[in-house]
């Protein structure tokens, strides 16, 4: 990398910090901390939804996978706008009309506090691996692209997150996530048509492609892999405690039924923009292999962008994938102060709670550091990703989801459907392979981790209707929905709101300006540079004109 990419990530790393700590007094009480004052506009929650799930694998995971197998790739993620349209339409409204502040809460309400104390502390476990999943791919980016040591790379990008992260909550995640949508969009605009110059046009792009290389599925990515995936991610993004909180923090069902929309309309078309580069290099160098392959979408980006502009690029994929470790970071530290600190200190003033949501995000994030070293023993990525996903993910996610619909489950129905689905699953992954030689494929792995909690919660609640039962829990957690669960912006939400735009505004509009003085020095693409900056200090007037940088940063002092 030329030294100029070096200032320019330096320079992007600054803004994204400086705009999440100008939320530093944002924070005042649990629910502007976690929820971001319970009314974040649909479309701001929805980009921030987009990104969270999106950036977790995108550059490494899909991109390794849009490598070798191709448009394999461009397919599996469209199974996740499929499920991004089911959930808008059944389950985000849902969540919205419960009023909870948390998953973990919603449990112990619904299902009782034993539940919820096996639920906690299980998915705080998996958050921690998941985190330290997503943590690796950021990591992996910066290890590709300067040569830094992996380790040290993970060190130091855990810490930068880490800050942000503790300091402003969930309106500093949002708003960093919104940025770096917007701007990845620009940058990808630019890398595509390089990188199809590079592959030396679409027709030899697609003569030279291997044989499969454009079939619908591909090597273990098959149709039962495809629909189970969307199965999964239906149950993921629905019920997955991170991303539940953005349809929570929106102002009614409406606005969450939104937020699920938006998400599943972008997966429509996000996945064949940004698969295309890591496809086309497969043309250009085909000789990667293993781990090799997960670099592929730093080394397109490398080998076509002009001097600064891959800098910019870089600083965007960092703290894009970044966005997924910061999200969970935040639900974390929320259901450690809310649902463990909160019971236990019932007395405990607003001073004392804001003390340990931040210390519960600082010491999250070293663990989510520490695991983050370790995946590479785990084998990789991909493996890491979706072998943990397969096994646990519709166990633990889809019984409280049915829970939402059901009259019929009780807390230890859907208790004992997650441990017995949970059992399944680990028997097959880690048992069933040593003692008698059988080993689920990836598709037989993904269908087993969708089908088996499913037929069990439907095998309960064919029993109860037939003998007639209803569950006390759901009559009494039906009777105590709160009627704020439905209210709209509040006065101090729309303030919080407001600034979060100006924030955003100005950002965008330092970044175009940061992407235009690279075009005036690119020896070469410098129009089409120029004016993807131009794009964005025009999106920053429309949406804030007169806004000025001191005024924002120092909003806490009035």
């Amino acid at each position: 990398m030329h030294n100029l990419d070096y200032i320019v990530i330096f320079i992007f790393s600054l803004l994204i910090i400086l705009a999440g700590l100008s939320f530093r007094n944002s924070g005042s009480d649990m629910k502007s901390y976690f929820a971001a004052g319970g009314a974040v506009p649909w479309s701001i929650s929805g980009l921030s939804l987009f990104m969270s799930f999106f950036s977790a694998g995108t550059f490494v995971v899909w991109g390794s996978i849009a490598y070798e197998y191709g448009l394999v790739a461009i397919i599996i993620q469209l199974s996740m706008a499929a499920a991004g349209f089911l959930v808008g339409g059944i389950i985000a409204p849902k969540w919205r009309k419960t009023g909870v502040l948390t998953v973990a809460e919603y449990i112990r309400l619904r299902l009782g506090k034993k539940v919820q104390q096996f639920y906690t502390y299980l998915i705080l476990l998996l958050s921690l691996a998941y985190t330290g999943a997503f943590l690796y791919p950021v990591a992996k980016i910066v290890n590709v692209s300067t040569g830094f040591s992996i380790n040290a790379c993970i060190l130091l990008l855990g810490l930068l997150i880490l800050i942000y992260t503790a300091v402003g909550g969930l309106w500093a995640v949002i708003i960093t996530d919104v940025l770096q949508f917007v701007i990845l969009t620009v940058a990808v605009l630019i890398v595509v048509p390089l990188a199809i110059q590079s592959a030396g046009g679409l027709s030899n792009f697609v003569d030279q492609a291997p044989d499969t290389f454009f079939s619908l599925t591909n090597g273990e990515y098959t149709a039962g892999f495809i629909i189970a995936f969307v199965v999964y991610n239906t149950i993921f993004i629905g019920g997955n405690w991170a991303y539940v909180q953005r349809y929570t923090s929106v102002k009614s069902p409406q606005s969450a039924r939104k937020v699920g929309y938006l998400f599943g309309g972008l997966y429509l078309i996000s996945p064949i923009i940004w698969m295309l580069p890591p496809m086309l290099y497969r043309i250009i160098n085909p000789e990667l292999s293993g781990l090799e392959n997960e670099g592929a979408y730093l080394l397109i980006c490398k080998a076509v962008l002009p001097v600064g502009m891959l800098g910019l690029m870089l600083g965007g994929m960092i703290f894009a994938t970044a966005s997924s470790v910061n999200t969970t970071l935040n639900l974390s530290a929320a259901v450690l102060t809310n649902d463990i600190y909160k019971l236990l200190r019932p007395n405990a003033d607003n001073r004392q709670i804001m003390k340990v949501a931040r210390l519960s995000t600082i010491l999250f994030g070293l663990g989510t550091i520490g695991v983050a070293l370790l995946v590479p023993a785990a084998g990789g990525i991909v493996e890491v990703v979706l072998s943990v996903g397969a096994v646990t993910g519709c166990s633990l996610y889809g019984p409280p989801i049915w829970a939402l619909f059901s009259k019929r489950h009780t807390g230890r129905s859907i208790l004992a459907c997650t441990l017995l689905a949970l059992g399944i699953n680990v028997i097959f992954k880690f048992v069933t392979p040593y003692t008698i030689g059988l080993k689920l494929s990836r598709a037989e792995e993904m269908l087993a981790g969708a089908i088996i909690p499913f037929a069990l919660l439907a095998a309960y609640e064919l029993w109860a209707r037939m003998q007639g039962k209803t569950s006390p829990e759901a009559e009494r957690f039906a009777a105590r929905i709160p009627d704020e669960a439905t209210a709209g912006e509040t006065e101090a939400s729309g303030r919080q709101n407001t600034y979060g735009l100006k924030v955003l505004a100005i950002m965008l509009g330092l970044v175009g300006l940061l992407i235009i003085s690279l075009g005036a020095i690119a020896s070469e693409e410098r129009l089409l540079v120029i004016l993807m900056g131009t794009v964005l200090i025009g999106l920053s007037l429309w949406m804030h004109p007169m806004v000025s940088l001191p005024k924002i940063i120092h909003h806490d002092k009035k």
